[in-house]
Order: structure tokens, then C-alpha cells, then sequence
């Protein structure tokens, strides 16, 4: 009896397990079908705006594009992207910060970001409490450049060439207050030169200048000036960054050329208005972290002349304050008027 017992104590037990791990396999089933982990489910069934506070067509309005159709995709949720430039991107820069913080309105900034408080007399938005950083979605490099017909090949050259003509060269900008013009006079304090700024209305009335031979010199974006250094039209110099570009792996940074604290990477990013919760941020935080690693997500930005950065919200935050820092030195020192 004492072994019948055993037995039926036995099958009894395997019946138990075998019952626990089919209701762990359904309830696994359950939670795959409803989309596996929280960033694969949707926010709610309403459309998530990401503001652009520039034009169609710039490096905001493409890495939000990207981010978006990506977003749509996994989350089943529609993503619209809403262009609202003006005023350096303050314009839309303030909508984003009145927006409701529910996880539906984030704001796709550029640099620009932290220099305008610098810049204009009365900015509607406070970087730092106006919203509540999301991600640092990828950065951009600057170069130094200079027309051919100056006769320097590297960072240490064009200074000591400088110096020997002060205030009797001159370099071209997209306009006053731009990423290129503030570079530029970071580099002028750095390297302790003079030179004449030329502002433009534009990149392209900048650049031609630059071509033209009508500058000598010009701080440009690495995607803009690639195809003229290549045609040698224009000459590159350095990097403005804290490492060498995969696009030109020879060419060194300003810094490795003898002149630290010069760096200026073009930065985007990712941000929600301030009020939105943990919660919410890090569902965004962790699904973008995922989208900035697939292949097809990092070639796009690569014919940008972009790379991919990811981290968490804390690093970007820490990014904003530092860069507030920096441009308002910048500023101060070379005395730009602010608007």
C-alpha cells in the first residue's frame, strides 16, 4: 500500500508541473501576442507629434523622419512630423514646450538649442526647465576649411598664417549666431587669432563664397564639404570634434593639432516638455536606443554625414547644461550682439 501510495503521490506531483508550466506558456503567449515588451505597444491610439523647429530638408527634419517611421512601425501608432521654423528655431521650440506632457509632443532640437539663450534677448523657453531630455539621437561633425589658394595644410599653419595678417583675413558663416559662426569664434579664442567674420543668408551663399575664393576660410559641416574637398575646391584642415570622422579617418581633429577645447560636434536630439513622465520617457528612451542600432537606421544617417549616438536621458541632459555653459563663454568673449 505504501507503494501505491508513493506512486499515485508521484503522478499527482507531475501532473501539478505539468499544469504550471502550460499556464506559464499560455501566459507567455498571452504577453508576445499583446507586442512582448512595453516598447513594442503603442502609447495610445493618437498620433505622436515630433515638432522640427527648422525647414523640411535640414538634419532635424530627416533624423525626426527616420525616427518616426521607425516609431510607427513597432508601435502601430501614427507619427506625424510638424515643421514650425522661424526665429532660429525658437518658434517651434516654444510650442513644444507648451505642449501637454503626456508622451504625444516631443521636440526634435538641434544645437541651436542651447546657443540661443545666448544669442536673443527674450528666449520663450528655458533649455534646462522647459523640457525633460529623452535621448541624444546622433551628431554631426564641422571642419575647418579654407580655399585653396591659402597656403596651409593643417590647423597649426593657418594659425601661424593668421597671426603673421591679424584682421586681414577673412571667413564666411551662414550668418551671425549659426553652429559654423559660433565654431569659428571658439577656434579664434582657442587659438588666440583675429580674423574677419563674413556673415551669409544662407549655406549655400556661405559655401559658394567659400569656393569662390571670395572667403579664405570657413567652419562647414563635414556632409557639406566633403564633395567640394574632393573636387579640391576647398581644403580641409581638421576636424572640430572630439574624434576623427569615419568619413576622412585621415584627417585630425583640431585638438590632436595642439588646440584643446575647440571641440563643437553639431548635436540632435530627442525631448519631451518638461512634466512627462519617467515612465514615458523611458519607453521612448529605450525603443529610439534600439532603433539608433539597426542597420538600416545607421546607413541613413551615414549619407548625412551623421552618426548615431543613443545613451541615456541623464548623458543628455548632462549635454544641454554643459553646452549652455560653453556658447554663453563664447559668446561673452567675442561679443556677438544678441538680438
Amino acid at each position: 500500500m505504501m507503494r501505491g501510495h508513493s506512486l499515485w503521490f508521484q503522478i499527482a506531483t507531475w501532473l501539478r508541473t505539468r499544469w504550471a508550466l502550460t499556464c506559464s506558456l499560455m501566459a507567455l503567449a498571452t504577453f508576445v501576442a499583446a507586442g512582448g515588451d512595453a516598447t513594442a505597444q503603442k502609447l495610445s491610439g493618437r498620433a505622436i507629434t515630433i515638432i522640427v523647429a527648422f525647414t523640411p530638408g535640414t538634419g532635424p527634419d530627416i533624423l525626426a523622419r527616420a525616427i518616426g517611421e521607425e516609431l510607427q512601425q513597432r508601435w502601430g501608432q501614427p507619427v506625424v512630423i510638424d515643421n514650425k521654423p522661424g526665429a532660429s528655431g525658437n518658434i517651434g521650440t516654444h510650442a513644444a514646450a507648451r505642449a501637454t506632457p503626456d508622451g504625444h509632443t516631443l521636440l526634435m532640437p538641434a544645437s541651436p538649442f542651447t546657443q540661443n539663450l545666448s544669442l536673443f534677448k527674450n528666449v520663450p523657453y528655458d533649455p534646462v526647465k522647459s523640457f525633460t531630455p529623452i535621448i541624444q539621437v546622433a551628431a554631426g561633425f564641422m571642419a575647418l576649411a579654407v580655399h585653396p589658394s591659402v597656403p596651409t595644410t593643417s590647423a597649426q599653419e593657418f594659425v601661424d598664417f593668421i597671426k603673421a595678417r591679424p584682421g586681414q583675413v577673412n571667413y564666411g558663416s551662414p550668418g551671425v549666431g549659426t553652429p559654423h559662426h559660433l565654431t569659428m569664434e571658439l577656434f579664434k579664442l582657442t587659438a588666440q587669432i583675429n580674423l574677419t567674420h563674413i556673415p551669409h543668408k544662407d549655406m549655400s551663399g556661405a559655401i559658394a563664397s567659400l569656393v569662390g575664393g571670395h572667403v579664405s576660410a570657413m567652419v562647414v559641416s563635414l556632409s557639406v564639404a566633403l564633395p567640394h574637398a574632393q573636387d579640391r575646391r576647398i581644403r580641409l584642415l581638421g576636424v572640430a570634434s572630439g574624434q576623427r570622422a569615419r568619413a576622412v579617418p585621415e584627417l585630425p581633429t583640431l585638438a590632436e593639432q595642439g588646440f584643446p577645447g575647440s571641440e563643437a560636434d553639431l548635436w540632435y536630439g530627442m525631448l519631451a516638455p518638461a512634466g512627462t513622465s519617467s515612465e514615458i520617457v523611458a519607453k521612448y528612451n529605450t525603443t529610439v536606443n534600439e532603433i539608433l542600432r539597426t542597420p538600416q537606421v545607421v546607413e541613413r544617417l551615414a549619407k548625412q554625414g551623421l552618426v548615431p549616438v543613443g545613451g541615456s536621458p541623464e548623458e543628455f541632459g548632462k549635454l544641454i547644461a554643459s553646452d549652455i555653459v560653453k556658447w554663453r563663454t563664447v559668446v561673452m568673449e567675442a561679443g556677438i550682439a544678441a538680438e
